[in-house]
C-alpha cells in the first residue's frame, strides 16, 4: 500500500535526495568510504558545506554582510543562544504558540522580557496584530509558522529593532526579504533534512554588544569564524540539506514552491471548508500554508477515531493532531506532491460519503 507521509517532523523528504543521501552513506563522492565515516575536515566534505551555504545565499538572496551556520541543538538550543548572544537589557517577544512561548520562557534567564501580545486566550489560533514593538528592546522575537496550531505570519516584519525569527517549519516555503531579519534560525527536519542539524542566518554587525561571558560552543562568533566548524559539525543531514537545495533550485526557487504550497493547501483548506463533518481550526487570514489543522465539527466528534482508523487503512501517515490539542493535523511541507494532497482530500470525501 503506498503511503502518504504528512508527518509534521522529522517529515517527508524529496525522493531523490533520500536515494542520493543513501548512496553517499554507502559510497561518498566514489571514495570506497561512507557519507559516515569520512573526515568533516577533507576536501570533499569541505566542498558540501561551501555550496551548501552557497546555495542558502542564493535561494533566499541573502545581502552580503550576513553568515551562514550549521550548528547542532536543535532549534531549541537557540531559544537560549538568541538570548546569551544578543540580549543585554531586554528583549521582546511575540508568543504565538507552543515554541514561541518556549523561546520566551529561555530568554527570561537572561534578562528582562516583555511579551508584546499573545494568542494564547484562543488556543494560538490566530497571529496577534494590534501590538507596538518597543523601541527600547535589544531585539523582537517572532516564530513565523506554528506546526502545533496551524497559524503562520505570511509576511515579514518591519521592526525598528533587530528582528529575530524562528523559522523551522516555513523556511524555503516562500521569498523572504532577510534584509528584515538580523538573525533566523531552525531546525532542518521539517523543509531541509533530517533531524540533526540547525541552520542560523545571521547578521554579522549585531553581534559582540553583550558585556556576559559566553560559552565557545554558545557564541555565534566562535562558529563564525571557524566556518561551522569548531566542532564536528552533523555531517548527513548538512549533505541531505544541500541535496534539498539542489532539487529546490532546480524546481525554480522559492517563487516558485510559494506557487506550489498554495495550490496544495488551497485544495486541502477548500475540501476542509465544504465538509459537512470537519472544520479548520485557525483564523481564515492566519492558516498556515505548511500545517493544515483541522477537526470533527462538534455534532461528529464521536468519528474523530473512526476517521483516524480509516485514513490509516488508506496509507495516511501522520495526521493525528499533536497530543495537547487532538484533531487531525496534515504537514504538507515543500517536498510533499501534490498527488499525495489531492489523496487525502479524496479520503476525507470517501470518508464522509461512507456516513
Amino acid at each position: 500500500m503506498k503511503k502518504y507521509n504528512f508527518n509534521a517532523g522529522p517529515s517527508i523528504l524529496p525522493q531523490v535526495v533520500i536515494e542520493r543521501t543513501a548512496e553517499a552513506v554507502k559510497d561518498f563522492n566514489g571514495k570506497g568510504l561512507s557519507l559516515l565515516e569520512i573526515s568533516h575536515r577533507s576536501k570533499d566534505f569541505q566542498a558540501v558545506l561551501d555550496e551548501t551555504v552557497d546555495l542558502f545565499k542564493e535561494i533566499l538572496d541573502i545581502p552580503s554582510g550576513y553568515s551562514v551556520l550549521f550548528l547542532g541543538g536543535g532549534a531549541s538550543m537557540q531559544f537560549c543562544m538568541v538570548p546569551y548572544n544578543l540580549l543585554e537589557t531586554k528583549a521582546a517577544y511575540l508568543n504565538t504558540g507552543t515554541w514561541a512561548s518556549k523561546a520566551l520562557k529561555e530568554a527570561k534567564l537572561f534578562g528582562e522580557v516583555i511579551e508584546v501580545a499573545s494568542s494564547k486566550d484562543a488556543l494560538y489560533n490566530y497571529i496577534p496584530k494590534d501590538y507596538t514593538i518597543p523601541e527600547d528592546v535589544d531585539y523582537f522575537h517572532i516564530t513565523t509558522n506554528n506546526t502545533i496550531y496551524g497559524t503562520e505570519l505570511h509576511t515579514d516584519i518591519d521592526s525598528p529593532v533587530p528582528l529575530v525569527a524562528d523559522m523551522s517549519s516555513d523556511i524555503f516555503s516562500r521569498p523572504i526579504d532577510v534584509s528584515k531579519y538580523s538573525l533566523i534560525y531552525g531546525g532542518a527536519q521539517k523543509n531541509l533534512a533530517p533531524a540533526g542539524v540547525t541552520f542560523v542566518i545571521i547578521k554579522d554587525e549585531i553581534l559582540g554588544k553583550v558585556t556576559r561571558q559566553i560559552p565557545s560552543m554558545l557564541n555565534y562568533r566562535t562558529h563564525i569564524e571557524n566556518g561551522s566548524m569548531f566542532n564536528t559539525p552533523p555531517v548527513l543531514p548538512i549533505y541531505s540539506a544541500m541535496e534539498t537545495l539542489r532539487w529546490l533550485k532546480g524546481l525554480g526557487g522559492v517563487q516558485k514552491m510559494e506557487k506550489l504550497n498554495l495550490e496544495k493547501a488551497k485544495v486541502l483548506y477548500d475540501a476542509i471548508d465544504n465538509s459537512r463533518f470537519f472544520k479548520g481550526t485557525a483564523k481564515f487570514e492566519d492558516r498556515s500554508i505548511m500545517n493544515v489543522c483541522f477537526v470533527m465539527k462538534d455534532e461528529y466528534k464521536d468519528l474523530e477515531a473512526s476517521f483516524q482508523e480509516f485514513a490509516s487503512e488508506r496509507g495516511m501517515v501522520g495526521i493525528k493532531g499533536h497530543r495537547s490539542i487532538g484533531g487531525f493535523r496534515a504537514s504538507i511541507y515543500n517536498a510533499m506532491p501534490f498527488s499525495s494532497v489531492q489523496a487525502l482530500v479524496d479520503c476525507m470525501n470517501e470518508f464522509e460519503r461512507s456516513r
